[in-house]
C-alpha cells in the first residue's frame, strides 16, 4: 500500500531555507523583527546572523562564535556572552531572541530520576524526564502541549490535545537542562514524553537535526529515538532522512480488535499497515508494549506478539504499567511478565523489560502536568 508523505510537511530543515514564521522581516515603517535563533537549525542560523553581521559591519566569525553559545555552550542570554563587544550584544537582542522556558516544578525521584515540568509562555505546560542509568542518561523529552490519540492506559490521553509546540520549545527543554548548575546532558534522546511527534513534524523534523549536529547538541543519530503508535507517513519522513535515527512503535496489542480497544488511531493506522510499515524501515524497530494485566499479556498474545516481532525484526521493549496512568488497568503480575519474556524469547525475539522509574515522583508521562491542572499537590512535592 503507497503512502502519501505529510501534505504540510515542510522542505528538509537542514538543507532548505528557514520557516518564515522564524526569521527577521521588515515590517511597513522599515523596523527589522525579531528572529527567533532557537526555531532554526545551526546552518540557518549562521546564514542569518552571517548576513546580520555583514549588515552591521561586524566580522564574519563573530558568526561562529555566537552559534556556539546557542547550542553548543549555551548561556542565558545574549548579555550573558562575554566574548563579544556590548555593543555588539547590544545589536544582537534588538534583532534576535533566544527564549527561555520556565521550569515549574523540579522533581528528584529515590531511583535518581528527575522530572521536571515547564512552562511555557502562553500558560502550557510540558514534561521532560532525565533517566539515569550507569554512563548514560536518557532525556524524555515532549513534542506536543498534551495529546489527541486519547490511548486508554495514558495519563496523558485525560487532558486533551492544546497544541503542537514549536522547534525551541522542543529542543528548548535539552537546552534549559544543560543551563542548569550542574547542568544535564544527555547522551540519549526518546522522543517518549507527551504527544505523538510525527502529529507535528513540522517542528519534531528540525529539532532532529539540532539534537544531532556538531553545532547543536552533537547527540548521535543512534542515540535519538522517535516513538510514535504507527502514523504511517511519519514513518515514511523519517525513513527519509540520511542519518540512523531510531524509530520505536507503540504497539500494546498483537490484533487489530484489541488494539483497537485500547488505541482509537488503530482505526486510522491498522496494525497490518503498521506492521508492513516496519519492514519497510531501513533500521531496526523497537516494539514498545505496555503490559496491562488481564488485558494483553496472555500466552496467546505473546505468541502473537512474537510472530509480529520476527516478521520486521523488531526488538521488543516490554513496559510495566505505571501507576501513574490512567482507566482501570492494572499492572500484569511478575509471574505473567516472566512467562510473556520466556515465550518471546523461545519465539527467537530480543525483549527486555523496562524498569519501573520515578514511582514516587508522578513520573508516568502526562501525569505530573495532570495533577497540576486538577490542583493538587503532586506525588513527591
Amino acid at each position: 500500500m503507497a503512502i502519501n508523505r505529510f501534505s504540510n510537511s515542510p522542505e528538509r530543515s537542514r538543507e532548505g531555507n528557514p520557516d518564515p514564521s522564524s526569521r527577521g522581516a521588515v515590517t511597513a515603517s522599515g523596523e527589522a523583527t525579531v528572529t527567533n535563533l532557537l526555531n532554526l537549525t545551526p546552518s540557518q542560523a549562521l546564514v542569518e546572523l552571517s548576513a546580520f553581521l555583514t549588515e552591521t559591519g561586524q566580522p564574519a566569525y563573530r558568526g561562529r562564535q555566537i552559534l556556539r553559545h546557542v547550542w553548543v555552550k549555551p548561556v542565558e542570554s545574549f548579555e550573558a556572552m562575554s566574548d563579544l563587544p556590548r555593543a555588539l550584544r547590544e545589536q544582537l537582542s534588538v534583532r534576535f531572541s533566544i527564549p527561555r522556558l520556565s521550569i515549574d516544578v523540579d522533581q528528584l525521584s529515590s531511583d535518581g530520576t528527575r522530572k521536571f515540568l515547564f512552562r511555557l509562555a502562553d500558560g502550557q505546560a510540558i514534561e521532560t524526564v532525565a533517566i539515569p542509568d550507569g554512563n548514560r542518561l536518557t532525556l524524555c523529552i515532549s513534542s506536543q502541549a498534551g495529546c489527541a490519540l486519547q490511548c486508554a492506559f495514558c495519563a496523558t490521553g485525560v487532558m486533551g490535545f492544546a497544541r503542537n509546540l514549536e522547534t525551541f520549545e522542543i529542543a528548548g527543554q535539552v537546552r534549559e537542562l544543560a543551563l542548569l548548575d550542574p547542568p544535564i546532558k544527555p547522551t540519549n534522546i526518546v522522543f517518549m514524553g507527551m504527544g505523538e511527534p510525527f502529529m507535528n513534524w513540522k517542528a519534531v523534523d528540525p529539532t532532529l537535526t539540532i539534537l544531532n549536529s556538531p553545532d547543536g547538541f552533537g547527540i548521535g543519530a543512534r542515540h535519538i529515538t522517535v516513538s510514535t503508535v504507527g502514523v504511517l507517513p511519519g514513518i515514511v519522513a523519517l525513513s527519509e532522512r540520511p542519518e540512523q535515527f531510531r524509530l520505536a512503535i507503540s504497539i500494546h496489542a498483537p490484533s487489530d480488535d484489541l488494539r483497537r480497544s485500547l488505541m482509537p488511531i488503530n482505526v486510522k493506522y491498522p496494525l497490518t499497515q503498521v506492521i508492513a510499515a516496519a519492514k519497510k524501515f531501513d533500521r531496526r524497530v523497537t516494539f514498545e508494549y505496555v503490559m496491562l494485566g488481564g488485558v494483553n499479556d496472555a500466552l496467546e498474545h505473546a505468541i502473537a506478539l512474537g510472530r509480529l516481532a520476527r516478521e520486521c525484526g523488531a526488538f521488543v521493549n516490554l513496559i510495566p504499567l505505571h501507576p501513574g496512568g490512567t482507566g482501570n488497568f492494572v499492572p500484569s503480575t511478575p509471574a505473567a511478565m516472566r512467562t510473556f519474556t520466556r515465550e518471546l524469547k523461545n519465539a527467537g525475539v530480543e525483549v527486555a523489560v523496562r524498569k519501573s522509574r520515578g514511582l514516587d515522583i508522578a513520573a508516568a508521562c502526562g501525569q505530573l502536568r495532570v495533577e497540576r491542572l486538577r490542583r493538587r499537590a503532586p506525588v513527591g512535592a
